[in-house]
């Protein structure tokens, strides 16, 4: 019981920050299926963002993509990737390097751009969204993990100050991958957010070389289960899990959920899942993720809800008790082939 509570309070927020999506029950039957009520759920559209270097041209770049998001007609949960952090609040846009000669932006650029997305989905359709402000862990860009954390949290807090609107509510979000940092910089990072800002913090994370099955608890570059689990729920009673389920094999899937097990073993409680992440799209824009002789990661975003459904119901301390999320991640039509 204490389980399914936790379950039902995450529903309620949920249900609390997107008013007209209902999520009526269980997620999956005993037998891992996935029910009507999830496939209600349509999937929504996110974006690899690449402002421009003025405020006014990110403001146009996001009030484009976000009418274009609302003539889908469908409400939900968005991320907008931004990209990398460096010194002097500097931003680098998402896919490239540290050494790249890309024009960076700042936090006001961020703002601008959010402001106008929201009142392009505000003009352009009548639903509902909760909209996560994202950066990476990439901790190439001479800026500590606490610094950076606590930085993105007073940007999100100024985008939502300046970008008022019923329909939609901001929130933060995090793309920490073990192969991107040290742990002890992602969990700063995280921490820090907590610590500045109430808005909830979406972690649209991956678990890159954690068990798949049994207990272990080690992952790649250092990292743990524990490390993953507090970056992703730990951290905060408003810290959510959106992992990437890029992987048509599934075995994402069930590294989240055995890092959700690992929760429930220790004593912590699952993890608190929002949904899945997946970029179907961008892997079709980019044409790069069907690689000769690996498993592809390009994973719709139906299927991705399914295979981290099917494995959190695996185990009836983990099973969700609302229907999870899908997201899937899109390059802006100027950079497809970038």
């Amino acid at each position: 019981m204490r389980v399914r509570g936790w379950w039902s309070t995450v529903g309620a927020v949920l249900v609390a920050l997107i008013p007209t999506v209902v999520f009526p029950g269980p997620a999956a039957a005993s037998d891992g299926t996935t029910s009507d009520a999830a496939a209600e759920l349509k999937p929504t559209t996110s974006h690899y963002m690449v402002l421009a270097a003025d405020q006014g041209g990110s403001h146009r770049i996001g009030y484009r993509t976000g009418c274009a998001d609302a003539r889908q007609g469908t409400s939900g949960l968005r991320v907008l990737f931004f990209g990398a952090q460096e010194a002097q609040g500097r931003i680098r846009p998402p896919g490239t390097t540290v050494g790249s000669k890309t024009v960076r932006f700042g936090g006001e650029s961020v703002v601008a751009a959010t402001s106008g997305w929201v009142r392009g989905f505000t003009a352009c359709g009548s639903g509902r969204a909760v909209l996560a402000l994202g950066v990476s862990n990439r901790n190439d860009g001479g800026v500590a993990g606490a610094e950076a954390g606590a930085a993105w949290a007073r940007v999100v807090e100024r985008a939502v100050t300046a970008s008022p609107a019923e329909r939609v509510t901001v929130a933060g979000a995090f793309d920490g991958e073990p192969g991107y940092s040290d742990p002890g910089w992602a969990r700063g990072w995280v921490d820090a957010y907590v610590g500045v800002s109430s808005r909830a913090l979406y972690a649209a994370a991956s678990a890159d070389g954690c068990p798949d099955g049994g207990t272990g608890d080690r992952c790649d570059n250092g990292w743990s289960v524990a490390d993953v689990f507090h970056m992703s729920t730990g951290a905060g009673r408003g810290v959510y899990a959106l992992p990437q389920i890029y992987r048509v094999d599934g075995i994402q899937a069930r590294q989240w959920a055995t890092i959700s097990r690992w929760g429930v073993r220790t004593g912590r409680g699952p993890l608190r899942m929002a949904g899945a992440l997946s970029q179907e799209v961008a892997c079709r824009q980019k044409r790069a993720c069907t690689p000769g002789g690996r498993p592809a990661t390009n994973n719709s975003p139906t299927a991705a809800r399914e295979q981290l459904t099917s494995a959190l119901a695996g185990d009836p301390g983990t099973r969700s008790a609302v229907p999870l999320l899908a997201t899937d991640v899109a390059w802006p039509d100027d950079e497809a082939e970038g």
